[in-house]
């Protein structure tokens, strides 16, 4: 019988290849396919069903494999795993080809949306500014640290820091000096590049009508709007703005039995990225509430008084997240309505 459906391996060199057929018996496994073979390998096969784990280089294969007719379906590493553990045989590559295959048919799995080459190529400018940020941070960090070792202890602030060192340098002894002063300079270098990085992210955000229609929301700047559109694109791969706010992870964990709901903090799911600008949106908008007296204000106003600050945080972070898929999906302005 026709292979139907295909679990992939992937890795650097050498992949693993599951495929069965209708009756779910296997028919093509290949525990050894070196990775310039692979591509042949899948072309010479009818159209079917191919499943891989979401992972460096996922989205590249899966947009080959889709130019041949194939459908492809990404999976998250740890919705593979029970149906890994719950075979017959250990952790090894056949093993986890065989268990991607199983994964993809089963009918509530939840998939990870293919991104496009321009989806990517913006994604990867968020994460090379994300990772010169947390370098900056941690070269801060290790300053301090360095000068807590000579009982200099300056505020945590980067402005103050930056301020106030200065006049501490001269009684740092020997090589503590240099150190510093070229950890500062570091620092300083690193900041530039934010800064353009930063400026590129916001010029995209200006020529995308799509970027510019998401800035509308409350609490979705130009990073944020570049990022859900690098992320999720137009949202088909989601049935719902729920749906969307709980890949996210915005939204509670349930522990519920018996009958007896309990919902307990959010899942804190999917993208880091992407949930913590939600969230730094959604403090910036409590924070220019003041008086305010328009309908959206005073729903968060409101909100922040009977459930607190952090939930009220959420709260709008999740809103915002279930409107960004009603703006990518349909493409209408939801923006909120004032008085």
């Amino acid at each position: 019988m026709a292979i139907i459906t295909i679990g992939i391996d992937l890795a650097k060199n050498v992949f693993a290849v599951h495929g069965v057929d209708e009756t779910g018996k296997p028919n093509l496994v290949k525990p050894k396919v070196q990775r310039a073979d692979l591509l042949a390998l899948i072309v010479q096969l009818p159209p079917c069903l191919i499943g891989m784990e979401a992972c460096s280089g996922a989205h590249h294969w899966a947009r080959l494999f889709q130019q041949h007719g194939h459908t492809v379906k990404l999976i998250a590493p740890k919705f593979v795993a029970p149906y890994r553990l719950g075979g017959k045989h250990g952790k090894n590559d056949a093993a986890d080809a065989a268990a991607i295959c199983e994964a993809v048919t089963r009918p509530h799995m939840r998939f990870v949306p293919i991104k496009s080459a321009d989806q990517q190529a913006l994604l990867t400018l968020h994460r090379t500014r994300q990772g010169l940020v947390e370098d900056r941070t941690a070269t801060y960090n290790r300053i301090r640290g360095l000068i807590a070792e000579f009982g200099i202890v300056l505020p945590q602030k980067v402005e103050r820091l930056r301020r106030e060192i200065g006049a501490h340098l001269e009684d740092l002894p020997g090589w503590a000096n240099r150190c510093i002063g070229d950890l500062l300079q570091y620092a300083s270098q690193l900041s530039e590049r934010i800064d353009s990085y930063s400026d590129a992210i916001a010029q995209q955000a200006r020529q995308d009508d799509r970027a510019r229609q998401l800035q509308r929301q409350p609490g979705i700047g130009p990073t944020t709007a570049s990022a859900l559109l690098a992320s999720i694109g137009a949202g088909h791969d989601f049935d719902s703005g729920r749906q969307l706010a709980a890949w996210i992870g915005l939204v509670p964990g349930q522990y519920s039995s018996g009958g007896k709901t309990r919902l307990g903090r959010i899942t804190k799911a999917g993208d880091a990225y992407l949930r913590s600008l939600l969230v730094m949106g959604a403090r910036a908008v409590l924070a220019g509430l003041g008086d305010k007296q328009d309908r959206y204000s005073r729903w968060a106003r409101n909100l922040q008084s009977r459930r607190g600050y952090w939930k009220a945080v959420v709260a709008i972070a999740a809103k915002n997240a279930r409107m960004a898929w009603a703006i990518l999906r349909y493409g209408h302005d939801f923006t909120v309505l004032a008085d």
